[in-house]
């Protein structure tokens, strides 16, 4: 089973953009953790990232045609513009649980509204790169729940 983790804008400057805010790890580090972590669990990870809405939407297009089990996202800066990301994630059918290293709701008025948090299964937010093991660790419960219920 694999499981896709999507970052936005600006999240290929981690380590070096704002690390008293996002922290030291640059997002490689923080993938390749979460990745030995995945096989724990028993999931493929499979990590793509881009500044680029688009691309973000092609990818989680492709998770659904080629049947990924869910996703995590860290969409930055589109969790708060992007209504066309929004409805790819609403339109694809897949668990997704959105991920954030900041507490986006203790930082400035449009940081807190979130496009993705009403058709995601849930939100991760303000635990830096933790965020992304407990992301998974949800995201892996929710699966062995609904496998559970079929």
């Amino acid at each position: 089973m694999k499981i896709l983790v999507l970052n936005g804008a600006n999240l290929n400057l981690l380590g070096n953009r704002e690390p008293e805010v996002y922290g030291y790890a640059t997002l490689n580090q923080i993938m390749q953790e979460l990745a030995a972590e995945a096989i724990t669990f028993g999931y493929e990870l499979e990590t793509y990232q881009s500044n680029h809405e688009g691309d973000l939407i092609d990818q989680l297009h492709r998770a659904k045609q080629e049947a990924f089990s869910g996703i995590i996202i860290n969409p930055g800066g589109y969790t708060h513009t992007s209504i066309a990301l929004r409805d790819a994630v609403s339109g694809i059918d897949l668990p997704v649980v959105e991920v954030h290293l900041s507490n986006i709701h203790s930082r400035e008025e449009f940081r807190h509204h979130s496009y993705i948090a009403p058709v995601a299964i849930g939100q991760i937010t303000g635990f830096g790169a933790l965020g992304y093991s407990l992301a998974l660790r949800a995201l892996s419960e929710h699966l062995k729940n609904r496998m559970g219920s079929d």
